[in-house]
C-alpha cells in the first residue's frame, strides 16, 4: 500500500476511533439504545422498559455513576435515556439531563418498571432496549460497538436493519491489520501537520476533565489526595507526580459522574483520558510546539488503538494499560527527540510490566489502574531513555515489540477468558 493511501486511511480510522463520550460507555450504549427506541413512541406514554445486555457490558455498567443523575448501574442508564437522551448525539446521549426528566427516571425505578438482564450471547458488546407503551413495543438492539445500531423493529415490523458486524469500515481493519508500531511512527512523524492537527481536540476535553476532576470531588478523589499529598511533602511535585495526577483527575471525574465530555478512544473515555493526559503533560513540560504536541498525540491514540485491536472489544484486561502504552510512545517521542528506538522499547516494558492488570467492571476505582499505567508508562520511558528495557529473556515479552503485543493479544483472547467469566460470576453473585 502506497504510503499516502495508508496514511489518510490512519487519520480516517483515528477520526472514528476517537470521538467524544460523556460518561462510561457501556451504561451510555444501553442509554442510547433507549433513546432511539423512543424517537418511535410516545415518551410521555412508557409503561415498562426490560433491557439485556452483553456480559461484559453488564460487568461494567454495574458500579460506574451516570453522567447527570448522581445515580450508578445500568436500570438509571436505560431509565434516563429513555426520557432524556438525545438519539441523535452518539455517545453524548445524555449531555440535556432537566431535573424533571431525572426525577421521572427515578419514579420508574422505584415503581419496579425497569429491568436489566443478561443476554443470552457471545457477544462483547450488546445493548438491547425494548420499550413499552399500552399499544407500541419498540426494540433497539446495538452490537459489537457502543453506537453500532443493528436493529430497531417496532410491534415486530423491521424498520431498520444492519447486518454490517461494526460500524468501523472494511478498509480501517484492513489498515490496523496492516500497521506496526514502526510505521505508526513514521505516519506520526511525517505526516502533514494539516491532516493530524484534529487531534487536538482531545488535549483541549480531557484537560478540561482533568482541571474538572481537580475542582471538585468525584469518585474516590485519587488525585485531589494525591495532589494535597505534595503539601505534605510525602509526595513530589515532579513530572511523574504530574502526569499522575492530571491523567487520574480526568478519570475520577469521568467516573464520578461529571457532566463533561472526555474524548475516547477505542470505545473507551479512560483509554482516551489515558492515551492522551500523560503526552499533554509532558509537552507542557518541554514547552512543545503545537505540531509536537499533534505528533506525540496521534502516535499515543493510534498505537493505543493498534494495540487494543488485537483484544476483544471488552475482555479480563484493564484497557487503560494498554492505552498507556500508546502514552508512553507519545511521551518517548517528545522526550526521546523524536527517535524510533525509545518507543519500542518503552512498550516492551511495559507489557512485562502491567500483563496482569484485570477488569473487573468500570467504576470508581477505575481512577486508580490508570494512575497505575500512566506511573508505568513514564517508568518505562525513562528507562528507554537510558537504553534500558525488559528483554526478550523475560516472561511473554520478545525482542520484537510486534511480538510481544501479539503475545500479550494471545493472552488476553484467549487463556483470558476464563478469567473473564470468573470476573463476571464473582460480580453478578455479590450480595
Amino acid at each position: 500500500m502506497k504510503q499516502a493511501v495508508m496514511w489518510q486511511e490512519l487519520i480516517s480510522m483515528v477520526k472514528q476511533q476517537v470521538l467524544p463520550a460523556l460518561g462510561c460507555t457501556e451504561p451510555i450504549s444501553l442509554a442510547l439504545a433507549a433513546a432511539i427506541a423512543t424517537k418511535y413512541l410516545d415518551k410521555n406514554s412508557i409503561k415498562k422498559i426490560d433491557a439485556y445486555v452483553s456480559p461484559n457490558l453488564m460487568k461494567n455498567g454495574m458500579g460506574v455513576t451516570v453522567p447527570g443523575t448522581g445515580m450508578v448501574g445500568l436500570p438509571i442508564a436505560a431509565a434516563i435515556g429513555a426520557l432524556a437522551g438525545d438519539a441523535n448525539a452518539g455517545l453524548e446521549v445524555l449531555k440535556s439531563i432537566t431535573a424533571e426528566q431525572l426525577s421521572l427516571a427515578k419514579k420508574m425505578l422505584t415503581d419496579h418498571k425497569v429491568s436489566v438482564q443478561i443476554a443470552q450471547n457471545n457477544k462483547a458488546i450488546y445493548s438491547e432496549a425494548n420499550i413499552y407503551t399500552d399499544t407500541d413495543h419498540v426494540k433497539v438492539c446495538i452490537e459489537n460497538s457502543h453506537t453500532n445500531v443493528i436493529l430497531i423493529a417496532k410491534n415486530g415490523e423491521v424498520i431498520y436493519q444492519n447486518n454490517q458486524s461494526s460500524n468501523c469500515t472494511s478498509n480501517n481493519h484492513s489498515i490496523i491489520n496492516q500497521a506496526s508500531v514502526k510505521s505508526i511512527y513514521d505516519f506520526a512523524s511525517h505526516a502533514d501537520f494539516e491532516d493530524i492537527k484534529f487531534i487536538l481536540h482531545s488535549a483541549e476535553l480531557n484537560d478540561a476533565l482533568s482541571q474538572e476532576g481537580l475542582r471538585r470531588a468525584y469518585g474516590l478523589s485519587i488525585a485531589s489526595t494525591l495532589h494535597e499529598q505534595i503539601k505534605t511533602g510525602l509526595l513530589a511535585d515532579d513530572l511523574l507526580s504530574k502526569v499522575i495526577i492530571r491523567t487520574t483527575a480526568a478519570s475520577d471525574a469521568r467516573m464520578g459522574g461529571a457532566t463533561m465530555p472526555a474524548m475516547s478512544n477505542s470505545g473507551s473515555g479512560n483509554q482516551g483520558i489515558t492515551a492522551t493526559m500523560p503526552v499533554v503533560v509532558v509537552a507542557d513540560y518541554i514547552d512543545a510546539t503545537q505540531e509536537q504536541l499533534a505528533r506525540a498525540l496521534i502516535l499515543s491514540h493510534t498505537i493505543a488503538i493498534y494495540i487494543h485491536s488485537k483484544f476483544p472489544p471488552l475482555s479480563a484486561l484493564c484497557a487503560a494499560s494498554t492505552a498507556a502504552m500508546g502514552s508512553a510512545a507519545g511521551m518517548a517521542w517528545l522526550l526521546g527527540k523524536g527517535q524510533y528506538e525509545p518507543i519500542d522499547m518503552a512498550i516492551c516494558s511495559m507489557i512485562g510490566d502491567l500483563s496482569g492488570i484485570i477488569c473487573d467492571g468500570a467504576s470508581n476505582s477505575c481512577a486508580m489502574k490508570v494512575s497505575t499505567s500512566v506511573s508505568s508508562g513514564f517508568k518505562a520511558v525513562l528507562m528507554a531513555l537510558s537504553h534500558i528495557r525488559v528483554t526478550g529473556n523475560e516472561g511473554i515479552v520478545s525482542d520484537s515489540v510486534e511480538t510481544s503485543i501479539n503475545n500479550l493479544g494471545a493472552i488476553v483472547s484467549k487463556s483470558m477468558k476464563v478469567t473473564d467469566t470468573q470476573i463476571i460470576d464473582i460480580m453478578s453473585h455479590k450480595a
